[in-house]
């Protein structure tokens, strides 16, 4: 199971890739309720794409009912109600990978020793297993680059990895 959060399902959506992405993947696609809301906002030009995802069942929603822990993580690592809904799903799944871009849900994961992965992540493994070209990889990394927020670091060390493929 891949749990995203609304920064990654958006950045994918908006790039192109999350249709690839979720074609190829043979996990199970879900998000919890919170980031159902935060990504169906009218006007938005993603939102037609994953309402109609979540219409066809290729994403699925998955409520979250523990108030206390939610609250509890939201305040312990300083994250979202849409991160920290992600996060909570994955660790009470057992065997789930966060889907986040976000720095602070990325530490939670780390130290719950959950696995993730990111947009930057997404489209190496697609480049590694031969949806896109390094160029097409390139181009998508740029993408990301001009819609995300990303330091200059993490996109210099994403660039030499698309580079060594």
């Amino acid at each position: 199971m891949v749990i995203f959060d609304a920064s990654t399902l958006i950045l994918l959506a908006r790039c192109g890739l999350l249709d690839c992405f979720i074609s190829r993947t043979k996990r199970q696609i879900v998000i919890p309720l919170a980031v159902r809301d935060e990504t169906l906002q009218p006007g938005k030009e993603e939102t037609p794409f994953i309402e109609k995802l979540l219409e066809q069942r290729t994403i699925i929603t998955e409520q979250v009912g523990d108030e206390a822990a939610i609250q509890k993580l939201m305040k312990d690592f300083a994250i979202d109600r849409g991160e920290t809904e992600a996060i909570f799903l994955a660790h009470c799944a057992g065997n789930a990978i966060v889907a986040t871009d976000d720095r602070n849900a990325i530490r939670a994961c780390r130290m719950l020793g959950l696995g993730y992965i990111t947009a930057l992540s997404i489209v190496i493994s697609l480049c590694e297993h031969g949806a896109l070209s390094q160029s097409e990889a390139m181009l998508k990394l740029e993408q990301l680059q001009r819609i995300g927020r990303y330091s200059k670091r993490i996109m210099k060390d994403a660039i030499a990895t698309l580079k060594g493929i």
